[in-house]
């Protein structure tokens, strides 16, 4: 296996061959004959419940390398995919089945069932757990962190506090809503002939109502069917659920970038695990390898994911064979999608708080409670409160003891000043970790 990976063109088939290798049951040139062999041998079993062809009970055929290297040395003869496929069964199935083979169909009608399985099926029995996986590794570090008090940015600069809980728990709750999205897609497919039609099957055997046929064998599958059609499937669905993986990724994106951050600033503390290396030439280093990695794939997934947009949204006419390349490196976007989501699950298992970092670099920073003690002015009655403290604190650093001063020498009741003085950059936190447990909350439930 080490030495097959060695020469692989593509990293996901190599370096990263054994993290991804599920998702060769789903995505492989294998994969996709076995699957349009599954397809083909169903709509068997279909047209005989109809009573055109003789009963047929092979649901399905043990299916080896040596079967797909069989059709793919078919296919040099043919230059045909499908009708390779067509030709095996012939080998395999007795002789009165073979009319009945492929009968009425375009090869669209079994490559679109087929890989609208492939989706379905690797979305639920690896996607979508790996996805789960990560949320849940974001779940328990907020919980961990919920009231821990930080420092916040915006537009990189110290601003308005808030707790490091709090700010994970908006990518929780984002990730939430995608993780929905992915996991309540119906995913179409269609078997409606060469032109969307049913032409050959209608004019063959026009007293079977072939759109409930359509529907029927689609739904028995699993997958929601499509009678309005041309020779493709119109792509609109698929792309549904891709542009929800590919909103996925780029909210993680975004996500790995403010992990690397809170690790550089010293926020979070990477575990140092035995053996590894930072750097060939600095002994010192703990890289943030995992979330950077992460970074890189989601990048390239969704590259794909864009291209997928725009191409398989247009087709010439009735047909064009060019989405049937591109349909082809869906297992590479995907597995470019896995790869990060298993490096970013990694990643923040290695990762926690430093709290003493994070509440000391938040009490040097007094000036992030002038937004409060403005708004406190205001509320009683002081025209001039923004003004008195942006000449007081813009484009410095205050201290707590020049904040209390300051308050010291307002000409104000009492019970303002008391306001004034009870805030701190460690209690300014609003709803912080209200907001934070309703999310906890919600995803209890």
């Amino acid at each position: 296996m080490l030495e097959m990976t060695l020469h692989a063109l593509s990293p996901l088939d190599g370096r990263y061959a054994g993290l991804l290798e599920p998702l060769q049951d789903y995505f492989s040139e294998f994969a996709y004959l076995r699957d349009r062999v599954r397809v083909e041998l169903g709509y068997l079993f279909a047209l005989s419940k109809t009573g055109l062809a003789r009963p047929f009970t092979v649901s399905s055929l043990p299916f080896t390398d040596e079967d797909a290297l069989k059709i793919l040395e078919c296919e040099k003869t043919t230059r045909h995919d499908v009708k390779a496929i067509e030709y095996y069964l012939r080998e395999k199935l007795p002789t009165e089945i073979h009319p009945w083979i492929h009968f009425g169909l375009t090869s669209e009608d079994v490559n679109n069932i087929a890989q609208a399985l492939a989706l379905k099926e690797a979305r639920d029995k690896i996607l979508l757990p790996a996805l789960e996986a990560l949320i849940a590794s974001l779940r328990d570090f907020v919980r961990k962190t919920r009231a821990l008090p930080m420092l916040g940015r915006t537009h990189g600069q110290p601003a308005v506090p808030t707790t490091l809980g709090k700010e994970i728990a908006v990518y929780l709750r984002r990730l939430q809503t995608c993780r929905a999205s992915i996991a309540n897609h119906r995913f179409e497919a269609k078997l409606t002939g060469a032109v969307g039609n049913f032409n050959a099957l209608q004019a063959a055997v026009p007293q079977i109502d072939w759109r409930a046929f359509s529907q029927d064998f689609i739904e028995s599958l699993g997958l929601k069917p499509n009678l309005v059609t041309t020779q493709i499937l119109p792509y609109d669905n698929w792309l549904g659920y891709i542009n929800s993986i590919q909103m996925t990724n780029a909210i993680l994106l975004g996500y790995a970038q403010d992990i690397w951050r809170y690790i550089s600033d010293g926020y979070l503390k990477q575990a140092m695990v035995e053996g590894e290396v930072g750097s060939s030439t600095m002994p010192q280093k703990v890289n943030p390898i995992d979330f950077e990695n992460a970074e890189g794939n989601l990048g390239i997934a969704n590259i794909f994911f864009s291209h997928y947009s725009q191409k398989l949204a247009v087709s010439r006419l009735q047909r064009d064979l060019s989405d049937s390349t591109v349909r082809r490196t869906f297992g590479v976007a995907l597995g470019h999608t896995l790869l990060a989501w298993k490096n970013i699950t990694r990643g923040m298992s290695r990762v926690e708080a430093d709290e003493e970092k994070i509440k000391t670099e938040l009490h040097l920073h007094w000036e992030v409670i002038s937004e409060g003690a403005q708004t406190i002015l205001r509320a009683a009655g002081r025209n001039e409160a923004y003004e008195a403290l942006k000449s007081l604190t813009r484009g410095r650093v205050e201290t707590e003891a020049g904040y209390k001063a300051w308050v010291e020498a307002l000409d104000i009741d009492e019970e303002t000043r008391t306001r004034l003085m009870s805030l701190t950059p460690e209690t300014y936190l609003g709803l912080a970790i209200q907001i934070t447990d309703d999310v906890l909350a919600c995803e209890a439930m």
